[in-house]
């Protein structure tokens, strides 16, 4: 150009964190409350590091992984059947440095007592977004040692439970979970997969239409050991399953597809047939559902927390680059619209990260029976309330997230648009929202999960004495008294499904606002916090969202 204008030259730098758990002052300020401190101590180091790589070679090894997208071979140039998986090396990196830095093990290392489990969650939060979603098979990796644990016998203890939760990358084994079918997702009581005694094991036969991580080493699976009677569904029963022998060769499974997902591009997903599986009987024959409840119980507490990691990486992210981007004559991050996005992404990602570490910290209380029954009950009714919650917030959050980087935001290769499609699979995976409320209402009626909460909710609030939060509290307290009082006057149990998914949310935004007190309780009340705490009790737990199904004549 023969005359430039001043801006001829400009290119616009991309955003670079620098280390996500020292630049995190919230995470810090709850591990100084909530973890011991001596213990606390100990770890920092090692959150250190590993805050400072998940900001740096973790990302570009994601980048690798979403880019070369896992390939299946099905046979090779002699015409045999080999249905070989290959993943690229950013994926293997992240599988290497997972089992490395512990990701499995530290929650049942348990060198921390019951604070183990949130110290592994706190690195499971800063690993998920720069993970290309392999927490996904961590998830079920956890889930398979935490099954075993409960239900396993000597043979799966030494067989598979060591290696799930080993550091060693040459002895590391991850699982898989096989439950979703043709005939329906959520509903498994459809199964067509059949199980039939081999001597003391069992051969399955049948189809799975998705089966992620399918590069794993073994899956647990549900099949039918009895043919449906006549207007009956037969019980399943719980198998596991080494997914290739010794030789390398699957045990009896065709890898008919991978499938062609909306995101989570970089994980191995696929549809099976299961054509002779050699498998093993876990638990007691026809209570298999019952019996994997104990680990997908597991994969919804790494599904809230994988969502506050996306939360707390759209807040970074977008932070980061509204401190170099600049419009209409001043950096972003000076214009008064804008600061009130993100501080509203700021509320968001803490408010929802508060309610995941209370579940990482309960689930330690109950592995490490320390746990009271009533806390085992609130465990049970906020898992589905909470995995439900914040996936819904990671997605609305996600999109704020594209829209705070205008244009480049919607372009593939800037790698932010890959967040957005990763969390849509948030609200799906281990049930969806509807699924997960229904959930909900089973925790309430067959484990006291209500009568739970409401002893949570009054004992965390009788603690609260400040004369700084006594407004907030008696503002609290009364979103607590409606939530029970519209409960209390339902008519009928349809009446209740009908609203089921209305108190999920209203149960997830008040258990939030009790946290935020107890934090702040114990934190002092910081201006931010206390800031954080009175947008949160104005605009949320919204009394006229309850009645929404009444509005809609449903019940």
């Amino acid at each position: 150009m023969s005359n430039p204008t001043p801006y001829s030259d400009f290119i616009q730098q991309m955003p670079k964190l620098n280390n996500e758990f020292t630049d995190d002052s919230f995470l810090q300020d709850y591990l100084n409350i909530y973890f011991p401190a001596d213990a606390l101590k100990a770890i920092m180091p090692d959150l250190t590091q590993f805050g400072k790589r998940v900001a740096n070679e973790f990302i570009d090894w994601a980048r690798d992984a979403e880019v070369n997208k896992p390939q299946l071979i099905q046979f090779d140039a002699w015409g045999k059947r080999v249905d070989e998986i290959k993943v690229s090396q950013g994926w293997l990196n992240l599988e290497r440095v997972a089992c490395e830095d512990g990701l499995v093990a530290i929650g049942y290392e348990r060198l921390y007592g019951e604070h183990s489990r949130l110290y592994q969650f706190v690195k499971l939060y800063l690993y998920t977004a720069s993970s290309a979603i392999y927490t996904c098979p961590l998830a079920m990796t956890d889930g398979a040692a935490r099954l075993i644990e409960v239900y396993g016998n000597d043979f799966l203890k030494e067989h598979a439970y060591k290696g799930l939760t080993s550091r060693n990358p040459a002895t590391f084994k991850t699982s898989g979970q096989w439950m979703t079918e043709r005939t329906g997702g959520s509903d498994v009581s459809r199964s067509m997969t059949f199980a039939m005694p081999d001597g003391d094991d069992y051969i399955l036969k049948g189809h799975k239409w998705f089966a992620s991580a399918i590069t794993a080493n073994m899956a647990f699976t549900l099949a039918s050991t009895e043919q449906p009677e006549k207007g009956k569904r037969a019980p399943l029963s719980l198998f596991y399953l080494p997914i290739r022998h010794k030789d390398g060769t699957l045990n009896g499974i065709e890898v008919e597809v991978l499938k062609d997902k909306l995101g989570t591009r970089a994980l191995p997903t696929a549809q099976l047939m299961l054509t002779g599986v050699q498998a093993k009987l876990v638990g007691e024959k026809g209570r298999g559902v019952k019996t994997i409840a104990t680990l997908f119980n597991i994969t919804r507490i790494y599904n809230t927390v994988s969502a506050v990691s996306y939360l707390r990486r759209a807040y970074s992210l977008s932070k980061a680059y509204s401190s170099q981007r600049e419009a209409f004559g001043k950096k972003i991050e000076n214009h008064l619209l804008h600061q009130k996005s993100l501080r509203e992404l700021e509320i968001a990602y803490q408010s929802n990260t508060m309610l995941a570490l209370f579940l990482s910290r309960l689930l330690g209380r109950e592995e490490c029976n320390t746990a009271s029954v009533s806390e085992k009950s609130l465990l049970r009714l906020l898992t589905p309330v909470a995995k439900l919650y914040t996936a819904k917030q990671a997605i609305k959050y996600a999109s704020e997230h594209i829209e705070m980087f205008g244009g480049i935001g919607y372009l593939e290769d800037s790698g932010i648009p890959a967040m957005l499609r990763d969390v849509q699979t948030l609200s799906i995976w281990e049930g969806t929202t509807n699924v997960l409320s229904l959930d909900m209402l089973r925790a309430a009626e067959k484990e006291s999960g209500l009568e739970a909460f409401k002893e949570f909710a009054y004992k965390l609030l009788a603690e609260i004495t400040s004369p700084e939060l006594v407004k907030q509290k008696e503002v609290v307290q009364q979103r607590i008294d409606i939530l029970f009082g519209f409960i209390e006057n339902l008519k009928s149990h349809d009446a209740m499904i009908a609203a089921s998914r209305d108190i999920a949310f209203y149960i997830a935004e008040t258990a939030i606002a009790i946290l935020w007190l107890d934090f702040l309780k114990k934190n002092g009340p910081k201006a931010n916090y206390l800031n954080t705490l009175d947008y949160w009790i104005q605009y949320k737990m919204n009394e006229s969202s309850l009645h929404a199904s009444e509005i809609l004549n449903l019940a």
